[in-house]
């Protein structure tokens, strides 16, 4: 799966190509699909006849679809033309949204789910792969940076938005609108997008599947997994450490999310800037320090309310700013260790945040029934550490010091 501009002036030029903002418009839509259903968990489950905790099945079930989605399908495929692909997820989504609009029953609604999140994982691995292609390799990391700030805008702004129409409408409604969404999206990519040629013969599936197994990859997979880990064996339970061990209401909660949406899209751009720079693993070794430190910090001063706001907002941009350098990374080693695998690489990437929030909010559970609440801050900052020593371990295996 390769793309190509027609011309290299686009590449030159200071703008980025117009294709790129229309796939982070389409990761937008993606986005609010997979998060809004924790907003709409409870109307949902009234609806649908579920308990709430059935109905929490529909952000499972997505996910899963995701984590085996980006992977495996993307490299099942490599030899399709980009384009073709992306276009066909948009599809996916258009009328995986309608169908979850018009569900019957929880099992209905959980199928459609996770068909729609086998196609978020292929198209945020295509996509990828597209953003970098589209631009000199001096932008993209910028490009990237510009493809998941959709997803950044759909959890920052597009769950609020969605979850507060669900509430004076319908969640119905909200589905339908997403279709719609997905469907504007497509129609820009359509026309958008550049015309394709195949660069040589096409990696086939196979070659693509044996990618996956890469040690080289696999390890900056581990790395990616424990950045989730970090951040969601403590996020996941925000909520409970904010109330019950920093004693703030309500109003500071939702102010504290805020912050955490905010910082998390320039958290995006920096990853970018930082992943287009010639130390991208300092860099990525410095934000996972800063990671570790900022958990730590929330254990520390867990008494003191601006501080927990300011380290919210610290942990939305630190998190974000690894998304994109992981991707990033494991993009450039799939270059040099099995070229023509770039998508299936950026599959692993996502697949490994989706396993790595999964088992961090897993961890967190653990740590808050065996030491209690203010554990899993610790626990966070251990994995962060754990990460860094693997990124360690992983460049000098490579010869390429930090």
């Amino acid at each position: 799966m390769s793309l190509a501009s027609t011309s290299a002036a686009p590449r030159a030029a200071t703008a980025l190509p117009p294709a790129i903002y229309l796939l982070s418009l389409c990761s937008f839509a993606f986005g609010l699909c997979e998060f809004i259903a924790a907003g709409l968990l409870s109307p949902m489950a009234r609806d649908l006849h579920a308990s709430v905790a059935a109905a929490g099945g529909a952000i499972a079930a997505y996910a899963l679809g995701a984590a085996i989605g980006a992977p495996v399908l993307t490299a099942m495929l490599a030899r399709r033309p980009t384009r073709q692909v992306l276009l066909a997820t948009m599809a996916v989504l258009a009328a995986g949204s309608v169908a979850m609009a018009a569900a019957p029953a929880l099992g209905a609604l959980l199928g459609v789910r996770f068909v729609v999140g086998l196609a978020h994982g292929v198209f945020m691995a295509v996509a990828s792969h597209a953003a970098t292609s589209l631009v000199d390799p001096s932008r993209a990391g910028r490009a990237l940076s510009i493809v998941w700030l959709g997803l950044t805008l759909a959890l920052a702004g597009g769950v609020p938005l969605g979850t507060w129409l669900g509430a004076v409408s319908s969640w119905r409604w909200v589905f339908a609108a997403i279709g719609v969404l997905a469907l504007c999206g497509g129609a820009g990519l359509r026309f958008a997008m550049p015309t394709v040629r195949q660069q040589g013969a096409a990696v086939s599936a196979l070659a693509s599947l044996r990618a996956i197994v890469q040690p080289p990859l696999l390890l900056a997979a581990g790395v990616a997994a424990l950045v989730s880990v970090a951040t969601f064996s403590f996020f996941t339970y925000l909520s409970p450490f904010l109330l019950q061990l920093s004693g703030l209401d309500a109003g500071w909660l939702g102010a504290a999310m805020l912050c955490f949406g905010a910082c998390a899209i320039g958290g995006n751009l920096l990853g970018g800037h930082c992943a287009d720079g010639a130390r991208a693993d300092r860099s990525a070794m410095l934000a996972l320090a800063a990671l570790g430190l900022n958990l730590l910090g929330f254990y520390m001063l867990r008494a003191q309310p601006l501080a927990m706001l300011a380290l919210c907002g610290t942990l939305g941009l630190l998190f974000f700013a690894l998304v994109t350098l992981s991707t990033m990374r494991l993009l450039s080693l799939a270059q040099q260790h099995c070229p023509g695998s770039d998508a299936v690489a950026a599959g692993l990437s996502i697949a490994a945040f989706n396993a790595g929030t999964a088992a961090g909010g897993a961890l967190g559970g653990v740590l808050i029934v065996a030491i209690g609440l203010p554990s899993i801050a610790i626990g966070g900052a251990l994995a962060a550490l754990l990460a860094m020593l693997l990124l360690w371990f992983q460049s000098q295996k490579l010869d390429a010091p930090l």
